[in-house]
């Protein structure tokens, strides 16, 4: 994922969640209706983790120091991580507790009319952010599907605002369930029900993103297709008769480590060896740009040591 695209996406969530938070807190001062006030909280929890998105692409831009000597790149991780924390504390155990105060104590809604009609913009709203998210992830995601795209994506931003799209416009839907059948029954405690169903959907959400980015903090290797067109660019059959090992790891969201002991051809001198390297290190990069810091160590192939 380009910085600008993942930017362009970022933005454009910023925009509708800073306009639908302003509109959810008026339709709640006005309701009273606690669904409202969820998705009000959900909306400010939501602009402020567009912010941190684009606060971790900054960070991460920063270059290379003697303290961290292989860049910044996964500040775009680690801020995605707090995203989820973000959404998980702030988000959901605040509807989840929101809902259930309002179940034990259901309250009248003052012109429900009013929240029915903010509900109805933000969803227009939230659709234009959804699909701005899938039309920049869409060249990334490839054949794979939307779920498998999000558990395999090592760019974090475009998943992270997917799910947050994805779970603002259900959670929509939910709050107006609530506040209809609150209108069609008059009975206040749907509202709470569907505020309380708000906060396990956002819940669910948050965790799948917590799972996703501790992973990426940790350190993923390439892909699977990644791994292997490395793999066919270290030999050439020749000078390299094949690869020992090799280990891959994401620095960043647009940069890969790779690691690798190679065979070269046996009796090759220190300069014929040099060159198959460099030879490799260019193959390698042409295959995958991402694979920019190359690692390679010559060695004889022994049959005990295997392929890895």
């Amino acid at each position: 994922m380009s910085a600008h695209g993942g930017k362009k996406a970022i933005l454009a969530a910023l925009g509708a969640n800073a306009g639908i938070a302003v509109a959810k807190f008026a339709g709640f001062l006005i309701t009273g209706s606690s669904s409202m006030l969820a998705e009000s909280v959900h909306s400010v929890a939501d602009t402020s983790n567009q912010g941190l998105l684009l606060l971790g692409q900054k960070k991460a831009a920063r270059a290379a120091d003697d303290l961290h000597q292989f860049g910044y790149g996964r500040s775009r991780y680690f801020y995605s991580f707090v995203v989820a924390l973000v959404l998980f504390s702030l988000g959901s155990l605040f509807a989840i507790y929101e809902g259930i105060h309002k179940i034990q104590h259901p309250e009248e809604l003052t012109s429900p009319l009013v929240a029915v009609v903010i509900l109805v913009i933000a969803i227009g709203l939230e659709t234009f952010s959804f699909l701005t998210a899938a039309r920049e992830s869409r060249p990334l995601k490839g054949k794979a599907s939307w779920w498998g795209f999000i558990r395999t994506s090592r760019s974090p931003e475009l998943p992270v605002v997917l799910l947050e799209d994805t779970g603002a416009l259900v959670g929509l839907v939910l709050a107006l369930g609530g506040v209809g059948l609150t209108m069609l029954t008059g009975d206040p405690v749907w509202d709470g029900v569907g505020t309380l169903c708000i906060g396990a959907l956002l819940g669910i959400i948050a965790i799948i993103l917590i799972v996703e980015m501790q992973s990426l903090l940790i350190g993923e290797g390439a892909t699977a297709d990644e791994e292997s067109r490395i793999l066919a660019a270290l030999v050439d059959g020749e000078k390299i008769e094949r690869v020992i090992h090799c280990k891959t790891q994401y620095l960043g969201p647009e940069e890969i480590l790779v690691a690798a002991k190679v065979a070269v051809a046996a009796g090759s001198d220190i300069s014929a060896v040099a060159d198959a390297i460099d030879e490799a290190e260019a193959r390698v990069r042409d295959a995958v740009p991402a694979a920019r810091r190359i690692y390679i160590e010559p060695d004889l192939f022994r049959a005990t040591e295997g392929i890895g």
